[in-house]
């Protein structure tokens, strides 16, 4: 069996300092030293310079996007390659929100001509895996605080505590505390023989399937959501439930949660009006390019990966390149 490698977005690609983010003074004199780095997102776009060799953009402590941002809405990401280095929100400028509305270009703020504010999406598998991984938390900070500016509650204003790694009440007498938090989600790619289990969307692109997947509810284990899923998506049942690997998946705030399973009753029954269409796919089809694969950047890419690297077609890398590439 082929070894599993890490997803993208995955990986110890920072030093998160969890115990610093408590101490208001070392964060304020990391802040402050003119060594910190700091990670923008505008729009929940992440600042890359593309070409050749692309890149994250980490702007010097002083520069001057960051001017309207007051010290307390930083948030401590940890270190990065040994450096403090900082996540926070462009500000909008005048007159932008209306220009977005009536179509204007939305490239963000200009830094420089070889920089830009894209969708991480579609950039992640082609960007340094540690630069990768630290846009992608970056993005989910900013999302989570985005979505927790008010009291759940009793309805007061929340500010940010521990260095931005919590959203706070700012009523004495509620108290309340709202900590990052993220949305499990199973995604499996389920086996009959020599076949593969993919479904599809309507709205995705012509051609385009992928592994059938689903959020976790409460009082459900991953095990238990994995065979509801399935079988409320295509009627199949499954059994021999094995986990794979994990992705972090900000976009907007999901833990995606790879299995593999074997069909137990192979006949499709599309039940829930979820997916448009499902099907069975050899290893032969999709090396002969019958199905639009997902993103490399997917965990749903490596599970189909995984398994097509098991057969006799060869590496699924030699056959098939991914087209499909989301929209900005």
């Amino acid at each position: 069996m082929p070894p599993v490698l890490p997803n993208v977005f995955s990986g110890p690609y920072v030093d998160r300092r969890s115990i610093t983010r408590k101490d208001a003074a070392a964060v304020a004199a990391a802040l402050a030293d003119p060594a910190a780095r700091l990670v923008p997102v505008w729009r929940h776009r992440s600042l890359v310079r593309r070409g050749p060799n692309p890149g994250a953009v980490l702007l010097e402590a002083t520069h001057a996007l960051r001017a309207g941002t007051e010290d307390g809405s930083f948030i401590y990401l940890g270190e990065f390659r040994g450096v403090a280095t900082f996540a926070f929100e462009v500000p909008e400028t005048p007159g932008a929100a209306a220009g977005a509305r009536h179509g204007a270009p939305e490239r963000g703020p200009t830094v420089d001509e070889a920089a830009e504010f894209a969708d991480l999406r579609g950039l992640g598998a082609v960007l340094p895996a540690d630069e990768a991984g630290l846009l992608a938390y970056a993005r989910a900070l900013i999302f989570w605080r985005n979505k927790h500016r008010f009291c759940g509650a009793c309805g007061s204003p929340m500010r940010p505590r521990d260095a931005g790694h919590v959203m706070a009440c700012t009523d004495g007498r509620c108290g309340n505390e709202s900590f990052p938090r993220i949305d499990p989600a199973i995604i499996v790619l389920v086996t009959d023989g020599d076949r593969a289990l993919l479904g599809r969307q309507a709205v995705w692109p012509p051609g385009r399937y992928s592994t059938l997947a689903g959020f976790v509810e409460p009082g459900e284990s991953l095990e238990d959501a994995v065979l509801r899923e399935v079988h409320e998506e295509s009627g199949v049942t499954v059994t021999g439930i094995e986990y794979h690997s994990s992705q972090p998946w900000p976009f907007p705030s999901s833990l995606m949660l790879g299995f593999t399973a074997r069909a137990a009753e192979s006949t499709i029954t599309l039940n829930d009006a979820e997916l448009e269409d499902a099907r069975w796919f050899t290893r032969r089809q999709v090396a002969a390019g019958e199905v639009l694969l997902p993103p490399p950047t997917s965990v749903s890419y490596r599970l189909i990966e995984h398994w097509f690297n098991t057969g006799d077609e060869g590496p699924l890398a030699d056959v098939f390149t991914p087209a499909w590439q989301p929209r900005d």
